[in-house]
């Protein structure tokens, strides 16, 4: 049974928003954009403040770079808004959107969030001592995905990313490459990363307003 929880529901982003062609410009408009999650009974949900994309064949810090299909990258050939989850250093389970339509190998990992709902609970799941969502990691800890959610539809699933009116302008954006790709080459260098700036980020409202 789902356990009773004040939410104050956002638009649930419909498949279109997924499709884009453009990873980048999805990777962008994440930002501000509310993760919510209703998992083992328990609704958490969480303001994303970074994101990172993956241009999926064309790009080699991609999985799918080359046109590499696994029964680990095969989520990432599905439609757009299917979340693609997989285990890092056989650790931790990490969060990606995929985008695009299907047969086109876009995602769209998300790094770090900041707690809106559900915050005890995410206490629980990640260790009181050890509570951070700064990461990709943690966050998925904390919002209770795991390997199982892979493939979870992000339109209709447990898993769900809300517009909550929130505008996140330029000035408060830092774009730079990515984290941890250095075998890419000389894609490592691409300005793929996006992320609310820690002055900014603080200004998140409870409610969708602008950040200034």
């Amino acid at each position: 049974m789902m356990a009773t929880m004040t939410h104050e529901k956002g638009l649930t982003l419909v498949r279109t928003f997924y499709q884009q062609e453009d990873v980048l410009l999805i990777a962008r408009s994440l930002l501000g954009k509310v993760i919510v999650t209703e998992i083992d009974g328990e609704l958490t949900s969480g303001y994303i403040l970074e994101t990172e994309a993956y241009a999926g064949i064309k790009d080699r810090a991609s999985h799918a770079f080359g046109g590499r299909r696994t029964a680990r990258t095969e989520t990432m050939y599905g439609r757009g808004g299917t979340s693609y989850v997989y285990l890092c250093y056989g650790i931790h389970c990490l969060f990606n959107v995929v985008t695009n339509v299907e047969g086109t190998p876009h995602a769209v990992l998300v790094r770090a969030l900041r707690p809106l709902h559900g915050i005890e609970v995410m206490r629980k799941r990640r260790a009181p001592n050890r509570f951070t969502t700064h990461g990709p990691g943690t966050l998925s800890q904390a919002l209770g995905i795991r390997m199982e959610h892979n493939a979870t539809d992000l339109v209709n699933g447990n898993i769900r990313i809300e517009d909550h009116g929130v505008v996140v302008p330029s000035k408060a954006v830092i774009i730079s490459p990515r984290i941890g790709v250095d075998y890419a080459g000389a894609d490592s260098l691409l300005p793929y990363r996006f992320r609310i700036a820690s002055s900014h980020a603080s200004l998140l409202p409870l409610t969708g307003k602008s950040v200034e």
